[in-house]
């Protein structure tokens, strides 16, 4: 019970090496692929759901940004399959820390920001001052404008961490809550077990839901400089 509540956010080690690459790396592992002609049913509800997440995100985007979509959709199963993997017992989330997901969203929004730049320059400008603003507000809008476009990269880490942590967390807590209870009163435990199973449905969810939310900023981001 005196636990350390981010325990299980301490990035492992291994003889004292750091084992975060190798478990960054384990999730693509994971994905079956085909050697026949005909698939199986598993192949085929992965290659269905990818084509329809592929086509979902991909529908406002023109010839230039659906060069991207090969790439969004590598991000969504892997951010989707890291998610997953960390509701195991005893698991390490590499998405709990914040420098790994700034090391996905900053290079992927500078992507889109540069691409913006280089194709399309007068409306990527046009960006930091709306039509018929009043002189006294340019500068001031200009301002908020740059700082609203620079804080888009730490918008998407920061709101991947804080939501896969606080899951975690949640579920520490009412873990350690069931196993405190068992030995006292076995009708609130049942109760409180009842809980957490309804809570890891939901983080189940979530783990989902934020991977296609990632990606999908990124891939409005990318809509909006091409």
């Amino acid at each position: 019970m005196n636990e350390n509540l981010f325990a299980s956010s301490i990035a492992p080690t291994i003889l004292g090496l750091p084992a975060a690459v190798l478990i960054i790396l384990f999730p693509p592992l994971l994905i079956p692929t085909s050697k026949y002609l005909i698939n199986n049913r598993l192949i085929t509800t992965q290659q269905w759901l990818i084509k329809l997440t592929s086509k979902q995100m991909m529908t406002m985007h023109n010839t230039k940004g659906r060069t991207w979509s090969l790439m969004l959709v590598s991000l969504i199963i892997f951010i989707a399959t890291t998610n997953l993997l960390g509701l195991l017992p005893h698991s390490f989330t590499p998405t709990t820390q914040l420098s790994m997901n700034l090391a996905m969203a900053i290079p992927l929004w500078a992507g889109t920001v540069i691409m913006g730049f280089r194709s399309k320059i007068k409306n990527a400008l046009a960006h930091f001052l709306p039509q018929g603003t009043p002189t006294p507000l340019i500068p001031m809008l200009v301002i908020i404008e740059t700082i609203s476009l620079l804080i888009q990269p730490m918008a998407l880490a920061v709101r991947l961490t804080a939501n896969i942590t606080a899951g975690h967390l949640l579920m520490h807590l009412i873990g350690s809550a069931t196993l405190a209870m068992s030995t006292i009163n076995l009708p609130s435990t049942l109760i409180i077990f009842t809980i957490l199973i309804l809570l890891t449905i939901l983080e189940i969810a979530v783990a989902l839901i934020q991977a296609y939310v990632f990606t999908l900023l990124v891939s409005l981001y990318l809509h909006d400089n091409t």
